[in-house]
């Protein structure tokens, strides 16, 4: 008749007094409560290893923590995976390892190898912007957190202060970026799913703004209002610069001397400056090349046509455009990004091509297959463009008054 083991009841485990050896109190099916002479109290489950059959002891942690109810409920687990040959001490390392991996693996430190594979694919400003999203918003409250314990009521509640302020649209930005990061966990294996998804449908939609600009109109108040501004030749130039370009402000507030071809009439941005993470060639108008002329004593033994005034070796930063059009009055009714709208406009009055303002623009076109077309074939069509847009630029600064128009007068008296 096979030998039954007793099982232990609370009060033998609690009352049970140390002797001058450790023994053990048997409570079946392998589990053992340890008692020391020192009064400690070890639960220990003993049983035999898989494949190999020698027998092993595992502790289960030290009586009352464990309880007696809670051992027996982690010996019925190990007695599972016997029956499937795992071996209990495998199992609790391999459990030990992934938990120690998923509480490294913070939401910070996802978020920020996210971001090391989007390094090539952004544009340097957008980058260090969703970067700095994370710093001021996230990382503050759920950067330390494991992203396995991420939850979608956590992160509305961190979210709806800034609803509250009316902040929409960084609301939906901060959505649209926490689920790429959680996206990516789910892709790398890191968790099972994205508590995130949807939850930009809590907050209210943002209206859709567009950047302020100007009526086509009021070109000519522009021009002459930056011809007597207050303001350095550099910034100046630099306004005039990205008008004549239909450039971004970063992309403008970048220019590398070495980007520009004056032989050719050429300014090619390199892709890692680009929005779209693509090399940009624009045709240059004799009045942007006047524009460089204007640079060259001040910059050309520099990288950068447009230096900081304050770190020479350094571009200009990529809001002076627009610090210098709130000095000139333009605050809430003309940003530097508007001046894009602007010629946008009034290319679009003047019936030029559709297709070439939106290459000019360096808006990517979906049709990638008529995309690679339009690059080759639109560039001789929008050098007619261009020229025509920085003639109507100069007529709209009545001629000398721009700085390309000025240094063309200057040519033209001497002459």
């Amino acid at each position: 008749m096979a030998r039954t083991t007793k099982p232990l009841s609370d009060t033998e485990v609690k009352q049970a007094k140390p002797r001058e050896k450790e023994y053990n109190l048997a409570d079946g099916d392998g589990l053992y409560l340890r008692v020391k002479p020192n009064g400690s109290k070890l639960w220990i489950f003993n049983y035999s290893r898989p494949y190999t059959k020698k027998r092993a002891n595992l502790g289960l942690g030290q009586y009352p923590s464990p309880t007696l109810s809670k051992a027996r409920e982690i010996r019925q687990q190990f007695l599972d995976l016997l029956v499937d040959d795992i071996d209990p001490a495998t199992f609790r390392k391999e459990q030990a390892r992934l938990e120690k991996d998923a509480h490294n693996n913070t939401f910070e430190n996802v978020a920020k190898k996210w971001l090391t594979t989007r390094k090539r694919t952004l544009s340097h400003g957008h980058w260090e912007g969703i970067s700095r999203s994370f710093e001021l918003h996230i990382y503050p409250r759920l950067g330390n957190v494991p992203i396995h314990l991420i939850k979608a009521t956590d992160t509305i509640d961190l979210l709806n202060p800034i609803a509250a302020k009316g902040s929409l649209e960084t609301v939906n930005r901060l959505c649209q970026r926490l689920n790429n990061v959680m996206t990516f966990a789910v892709n790398g294996g890191l968790i099972q799913h994205n508590p995130l998804t949807g939850i930009s449908k809590v907050f209210e939609a943002p209206l859709k703004k567009h950047f302020p600009t100007l009526a086509p109109d009021r070109l000519p108040e522009l021009m002459i209002t930056i011809a007597n501004a207050s303001i350095k030749r550099t910034t100046r130039c630099l306004l005039e610069w990205q008008l004549h370009t239909m450039t971004r402000p970063g992309e403008a507030a970048g220019t590398r001397w070495e980007e520009i071809d004056v032989e050719k009439g050429l300014w090619i941005i390199p892709e890692e400056r680009m929005k779209k993470k693509r090399p940009h060639a624009i045709p240059l108008s004799p009045q942007a090349i006047t524009l460089l002329e204007v640079m060259k004593p001040i910059s050309a033994h520099r990288e950068h046509v447009f230096p900081a005034d304050r770190k020479p070796r350094a571009h200009a930063n990529d809001e002076t455009a627009n610090m210098a059009l709130k000095r000139m009055g333009f605050k809430g009714t003309l940003v530097a990004h508007g001046l894009r709208s602007l010629a946008s406009t009034i290319l679009n009055e003047q019936g030029f091509d559709p297709d070439l303002i939106e290459t000019a623009l360096a808006h990517k076109d979906k049709d990638q297959v008529r995309d690679a077309y339009n690059r080759a074939d639109y560039l001789e069509r929008r050098k007619v463009m261009m020229a025509w847009w920085s003639n109507h630029i100069e007529e709209a600064g009545t001629g000398s008054l721009s700085v390309s128009g000025s240094l063309k007068h200057l040519r033209t008296i001497a002459t």
